[in-house]
Order: structure tokens, then sequence, then C-alpha cells
């Protein structure tokens, strides 16, 4: 097979693998807890989904960019060494403002608050980024075109800004000494992430913390005060879509009681302060049914385990080789990633309804199989896949349930 065509950004995947294992041995060796099982597979959840859907957005944003400098580029700006320096300083000092209207304004925070729902802090963090948030940075991102830097230009210095923060997200790097005045550091992140008051809404800088410094929201870790990790009030839940839209109904229930107009707005628009917390408890109890199970068998911990690797693994070949396959081979393998995290959610929380949507991703992985390998035999047998499901049905469900052990508290 030819290779020009191949997407080598795809082996990012297994190189950030392998330094969150490295990570995992490391907090090993120091006897430090720095990971837990069910928030380190939620957090390669979020990413993986991310990650897919790149190869249906990064094209769109390009064009866009394009579109705004080819259109609206107040200049035309060449590469040379002095607007790569200012084109540097300029997209982080953007994303300095996109980051803090992030967590300023509740639409925003609403895309964002995925990131900061883990109570782990490690390199799978890292990996919480959602299309939402892709979205809204996309907005800021136009301005770096409509100032006129050229879309080849912008898509390096953000290629860098991808990677950096990755190793931010980070316990085992204490102070760096003379980096910490100049750069965003694991130590200045980590107090971004903490959920201590006197933390809160800080060090909202990607790659340098000048900006910070220049508009007083940089605080230094501090040894009397430790950092703890997540949300003010924590969600407990590992459910991939609860995660990804529970601020956005608490946002809808807000809205609905609110009276007046500038009220109602005041949930969109306004702080997350403004959104009272016993919202979330109340909307957890009409949708979840108990408590969520805080210990599984060991056989569904390595099923779950099992199953996270294999969509990565799928996830890698389908970045990898995705300029080779046509739309319905795409969006055929991204509906199998997608039942994937949604799956592994909910045995990450013990639900019923989750040997359904087992069938479905099956019946989706091997007709990926069969369209990718072009086998006339692998679609007959997806198609005796399927009729068996039927037939079986109840039995199959039961066996599942029993093998896995899945009761609910």
């Amino acid at each position: 097979m030819y290779t020009e065509k191949l997407n080598f950004l795809a082996f990012i995947i297994p190189l950030f693998l392998i330094l969150m294992v490295l990570e995992y041995w490391y907090s090993l060796k120091k006897q430090k807890r720095f990971y837990s099982f069910d928030e380190s597979i939620s957090n390669l959840n979020v990413g993986i989904v991310e990650r897919m859907c790149d190869m249906f957005s990064v094209s769109l944003f390009y064009f866009f960019f394009v579109w705004v400098y080819q259109n609206f580029a107040i200049f035309h700006i060449e590469a040379n060494v002095w607007t790569w320096v200012i084109l540097f300083l300029f997209t982080d000092f953007l994303w300095y403002w996109y980051h803090r209207y992030s967590h300023e304004i509740n639409l925003l925070w609403a895309a964002h608050v995925v990131h900061h729902q883990s109570e782990d802090y490690n390199f799978t963090v890292a990996a919480r980024i959602t299309i939402f948030q892709a979205v809204f940075r996309s907005l800021f991102w136009a301005f770096i075109p409509l100032l006129g830097f050229p879309p080849f230009m912008m898509t390096t210095i953000l290629l860098i800004h991808g990677v950096y923060p990755f190793f931010s997200h980070t316990q085992t790097v204490g102070n760096l000494g003379i980096l910490e005045r100049v750069f965003v550091t694991p130590s200045h992140h980590r107090v971004h992430h903490s959920s201590n008051e006197i933390y809160l809404d800080k060090n909202y800088g990607d790659i340098l913390i000048i900006w910070d410094k220049l508009f007083g929201t940089f605080i230094p870790e501090q040894k009397e005060e430790p950092c703890v990790y997540g949300l003010t009030k924590p969600i407990h839940r590992y459910t991939f879509l609860w995660q990804h839209f529970h601020y956005l109904f608490e946002i809808g229930l807000s809205f609905k009681r609110a009276e007046g107009f500038k009220n109602k707005m005041r949930t969109i628009f306004g702080r997350p302060d403004d959104i009272q917390p016993e919202i979330r408890e109340e909307l957890e109890e009409r949708i979840f049914a108990g408590a969520r199970p805080q210990v599984h068998a060991q056989v569904l911990s390595r099923y779950i385990f099992f199953q996270s690797m294999l969509t990565m693994l799928l996830l890698f070949f389908f970045l990898l080789y995705g300029n080779y396959q046509q739309l319905i081979q795409l969006l055929i393998g991204g509906g199998f990633i997608l039942c994937s995290v949604i799956c592994i959610g909910g045995l990450l929380e013990h639900e019923d309804w989750v040997f359904p949507l087992e069938m479905l991703r099956l019946f989706l992985l091997l007709l990926y199989i069969s369209l990718t390998f072009y086998s006339p035999l692998g679609l007959v047998l997806v198609g005796c896949f399927a009729l068996i499901q039927l037939i079986f049905y109840k039995t199959l469900a039961g066996h599942y349930k029993k093998v896995l052990r899945l009761e609910r508290c």
C-alpha cells in the first residue's frame, strides 16, 4: 500500500499511551496514587471520541480559516522569524482569553467542564477534550487569519498548542525553577485543575504564564495548600453522555425556572455561580436509578480494559488509514467508536441498557471489517450474526449480565 496518504499524526496515540504507562509505573514505584481505574478509563473515552471527531472536523475548521483569510484578512503577513514570534504570542494571548471566558460564561463552561471533571490528575486528564471545545476555540482562532496570518502558519502553531498542554497534566514534575516565571508548568496547571477555593479561576495560560501575571489571575502552587482535583461539586458519574451534557441540562432547567428575560439570559451567558448546584442532584435523581457501584468484579474490570484498548486500536487504524477509506467506512467505524465509549461508560455504572448497545457495536465492528477488507463472506456472516442476535436476544442478554456480574447497588 502506498504511504503518501497515511496520517502519521495517528502515531501520537501510541506515543501518549506509552507516556501514560511510564507515568503509571512511576506512580507505583513511588507509591503514589496518581491513577484510579474508573477515572482513567473515563478520561481516555473522552479523548477517543475527540480524536475520532477530528477526522470529520479538522478539514472543516481549516476551510473556515482559509475562507476568513481570503475574504476578510486585514493584512497579508509573510512568514519570517519575527512574524512567527508575533503569531506565537498572539495565539497564546487568544488562548488565555478563550480559556478564561470558558470558565466565566455558562455556555462556554458547558463545553469546557468535561475537561475538569476528573478527580485524578495525570496524563489521561489531558485527553479530556471535546469537539464542542474545538468549535468554540475555532471562533477565537478566527482572529488569526482575520489579522492576516496565512493558514499554514496558524496550523503549525496550533499543533504546538495541541501537544504542549499534555505535558502539564502530571504530578510527577515538581517546581521547575526559573522556567516557572515564564512558562505554564505542571505546577501552574495543577493549580488550575484544583477545586480549592484559593486556587479557583487561576492560571489560564496554555504555554506562557505571563498573561495570568499581567491580568491578575496567577497564583503559585503552595505547599501548605495541597491541590484537590475535580469540580467544586463533583459529578461522580461515568456515563459518557451525562458527562458531556449534564451542564447543558442544568442550564436548561435553570432557564426554565428563571423569571424575566434578564434572568433567563443570565443562565446562558452568566457565570457558573449563577446555576444552583442543587439542580444537578435533582437531575441525577430523575435520570439514574440507585447509587453508582463503587466496586467492579475482576472479570468486569478486565472486560472494560480490553474493550477500551480494542477501541483505541481501531481508532489508531481509523486515523492512520482515514484518507484511504470511503465515507461509509468512516461513518460505520465512527459509529462503532462512539457506541464503544458510551457502552464502556455504562459498564462503569453497571447499567442495564448496555447489552443492546454491545450488540449494535459488535455488528458495526464486523460490518466495518467486512467493508474494509472487501469480504463478501464477511458480509454474509454479519447478516447471520444479526439474525442470531434477534433469535437469542434474551438468552444472550442474561448470560452477558451474569458473566460480567452487572449488579447495581
